[in-house]
C-alpha cells in the first residue's frame, strides 16, 4: 500500500510521518499548520476542500440560535474543514472524525497551536450516540469504494438535527453525479423527507447538499 492511500484504509498509517508545517488562509485567517505524510493532502490545502469551504454557508449564521450546537466534519484528515468550523463558530463543539489516528493527532495539534479548544477530534465510535449535527462538512474518502463510502455516509447522514443540511463535496470523474442519484433514493428509509441537490460545480468538483426534513 503507497503513502497516497495509507489515509483511506488504515487506522495507523505505516509511513514515516515527516512532519512539516504548511501555511494556509482558513475562516478568512492566514494561519500555520502542522500536517505530516500518511494523511489526505499533506502538501496543500487540496482544491476539493477549498471548493467547499468557498460554498458552505457562514457557520455562525447556521449556528446561531442559541442553542447548544455540535457540528461535524467527516474524514477530517488533518483538519482544515474542521478548524475552520471552529473558527467560525466557536461556541459550537466541532466533531473532527477519521479511522487515521495520525491525522487526529494532527488535527489536536492544530486545534492547540490555533487556540481552539471546541474540537474534538475522536474516531468515528467515539461520538456519542445522542449527538446530533447542526452541519455537516464532508470531503469524503471516495475511493475506499462505493460500498464503504455508502455505509459511512447511511450511518452518519440521518444524525443531522431536524432542517440541517450536510455539505459534500466529490469531484465530478470520480462519481459525483452517480453519488447524488444513489443518495435521493437510499437516504429515504433512513432519513425519510431528505432532500439532495447540487449545491455548486466548480474546478471539477460538485458540492452536494443533503437538508433533513425539519
Amino acid at each position: 500500500m503507497t503513502d497516497e492511500h495509507d489515509h483511506y484504509f488504515t487506522a495507523q498509517p505505516a509511513s514515516a510521518a515527516e512532519r512539516r508545517t504548511l501555511s494556509v488562509r482558513l475562516a478568512g485567517r492566514d494561519v500555520e499548520v502542522e500536517v505530516a505524510s500518511g494523511v489526505f493532502s499533506p502538501g496543500r490545502l487540496d482544491l476539493g476542500t477549498q471548493v467547499l469551504l468557498r460554498t458552505v454557508p457562514p457557520l455562525d449564521e447556521v449556528v446561531a440560535d442559541g442553542t447548544v450546537a455540535h457540528v461535524l466534519d467527516l474524514g477530517c484528515g488533518w483538519g482544515p474543514v474542521a478548524l475552520t468550523m471552529a473558527m467560525e463558530a466557536p461556541d459550537a463543539t466541532v466533531w473532527a472524525v477519521d479511522v487515521n489516528e495520525r491525522a487526529l493527532d494532527l488535527v489536536r495539534r492544530n486545534a492547540e497551536r490555533l487556540g481552539l479548544p471546541n474540537v474534538r477530534a475522536v474516531g468515528p465510535d467515539d461520538v456519542p450516540t445522542d449527538v446530533a449535527f447542526a452541519a455537516l462538512w464532508s470531503n469524503p474518502p471516495i475511493r475506499v469504494g462505493k460500498d464503504a463510502l455508502h455505509a459511512m455516509l447511511l450511518h452518519w447522514l440521518p444524525r443531522l438535527a431536524p432542517g440541517a443540511i450536510a455539505h459534500l463535496v466529490v469531484q465530478r470523474n470520480l462519481g459525483s453525479d452517480s453519488l447524488q442519484r444513489w443518495l435521493a433514493e437510499h437516504l429515504q428509509p433512513v432519513l425519510p423527507g431528505a432532500s439532495v441537490e447540487r449545491a455548486a460545480s466548480a474546478k471539477g468538483f460538485r458540492v452536494l447538499e443533503v437538508r433533513a426534513p425539519a
